[in-house]
């Protein structure tokens, strides 16, 4: 069996290869080696020169990836490829084959996974550390060859521990998600995550939260975190210690859980979900003929709102609704410009105020009783959710238009009056994005 041993330097952020080195092993021996500085086409930042010592003066006549492509391809033919933490390695050279319009796949083994399941008991696996306490000589620590060199002895070294050999064969089978999981990551914590709905916490080797998601099945979307190619997920899932989660029952419940955890712990990994959604409210007003309309505007534009979301696709899907359930003329709710008659693809029920059919009178009658139905379900409702067991039912809890928070309860328990489910809510805060989540529910 032939493997290449491989280490990869970046230019930060972009991911791009600055330095790659190579080592083709039998089982016995290194019988071949590729190393090679790379111009990344690309700033490299000082942070990352401060701890490679890789500049941008370095690789200035440094060979591009596309002019070394062909010996990577060739060495690391039939080979597995081996490599400490070796998704985020073999992530960038699949990267960078990608922009070529390559393919690039091979079979992977982890020597940070092996390492912690042949020699366990050590503080840290990082590369460094484990060098140290394995007594492996590392010579030129974040260089690429220096790095790859002592992978080759510690891999040699976990070929001679107690059932390596089964252990081998068993990361190198194809059902076995070892290789894709985080090194830091037990195996035991992923095996324990449920195909359930819920919320799940990435945690670092400090316990603290860097990372907060939603799913209708947990397993499976953190499983998807470990395949992604993305730079945001590769440095979150390097850091990766532990998983915990909490289960919701539905998809409902699962956004409001998130949006009040990113909320009280702002993890790193979760930028977008702090920055403030932009508003897009819908309003009325009476033309010079006094014929009703509603429009869409952003909400900052809009001194009488109706109804407001955070995205101008779900407002403009919730003002088609509202159309057509109170026959109203999708002309007469700027769904349609520049015509004189209606004649949307999707409407079609509009009486005739548009082709003078109906009166005014009538058609605003129905305008107003849309705008006082959008209010009234706003004002107070009690949403019905699945529970997190089959015994279990779920509600939110919203009154005066303001969302006061979501609760689990027995099936088996009376519910006789709205007061009685105070006693199971479990209190929240409002805020614009819960509006806009429960906005599409309601």
């Amino acid at each position: 069996m032939l493997y290449t041993i491989i280490d990869v330097e970046t230019s930060g952020r972009s991911n791009r290869i600055t330095e790659i080195s190579i080592f083709k092993y039998d089982g016995n021996t290194v019988v071949d080696e590729f190393t090679s500085l790379v111009n990344p086409n690309c700033f490299i930042p000082d942070h990352i020169t401060a701890l490679t010592g890789i500049d941008n003066g370095t690789v200035a006549n440094a060979p591009e990836f596309s002019e070394i492509a062909d010996k990577v391809l060739e060495i690391t033919q039939d080979t597995i490829f081996v490599a400490h933490n070796v998704n985020f390695d073999y992530n960038v050279i699949q990267g960078e084959f990608k922009l070529l319009g390559i393919a690039f796949t091979r079979k992977k083994l982890c020597t940070v996974r092996l390492s912690r399941k042949l020699i366990p008991g050590h503080r840290s696996y990082s590369l460094g550390k484990l060098c140290k306490a394995l007594n492996i000589n590392l010579v030129d620590r974040h260089r690429a060859r220096g790095d790859a060199e002592a992978t080759v002895i510690l891999f040699q070294l976990l070929q001679t521990q107690d059932n390596a050999e089964t252990v081998f064969k068993d990361f190198l089978n194809k059902n076995n998600k070892q290789a894709t999981l985080p090194p830091n990551l037990p195996s035991s914590v992923f095996n324990a995550l449920p195909n359930a709905a819920g919320i799940y916490y990435f945690r670092n080797k400090k316990g603290t939260i860097i990372y907060v998601g939603k799913a209708k099945d947990i397993k499976k979307r953190v499983l998807s975190h470990f395949y992604s190619k993305s730079q945001k997920s590769l440095d979150m899932v390097r850091e990766t210690a532990h998983i915990d989660f909490e289960l919701s029952g539905s998809e409902l419940i699962a956004l409001l859980m998130e949006d009040a955890a990113i909320k009280h712990h702002f993890p790193q990994y979760n930028k977008a979900s702090k920055r403030k959604p932009k508003g897009y409210s819908i309003f009325s007003y009476q033309d010079r003929n006094e014929v009703m309309h509603l429009a869409i505007n952003t909400t900052k534009a809009t001194p009488k709102p109706i109804i407001t979301l955070y995205s101008i696709r779900d407002i403009r899907a919730f003002l088609e609704r509202i159309c057509e359930q109170f026959n109203l003329c999708p002309k007469f709710c700027h769904l349609q410009e520049g015509v004189a008659t209606c004649s949307h693809h999707a409407i079609t029920n509009c009486k005739g105020i548009c082709s003078g059919d109906e009166s005014i009178e009538q058609y605003n009658e129905r305008v107003t009783n849309a705008i006082c139905d959008i209010i009234d379900k706003r004002k107070d409702s009690i949403i019905k959710a699945k529970g997190r067991t089959p015994e279990e039912e779920a509600f939110v809890l919203i009154k005066n238009g303001a969302y006061l928070g979501y609760g689990f309860i027995d099936k088996h328990e009376q519910i006789t009056h709205e007061e009685a489910l105070e006693s199971f809510l479990i209190k929240q805060k409002d805020n614009s994005d819960v509006q806009s989540i429960l906005a599409k529910f309601l």
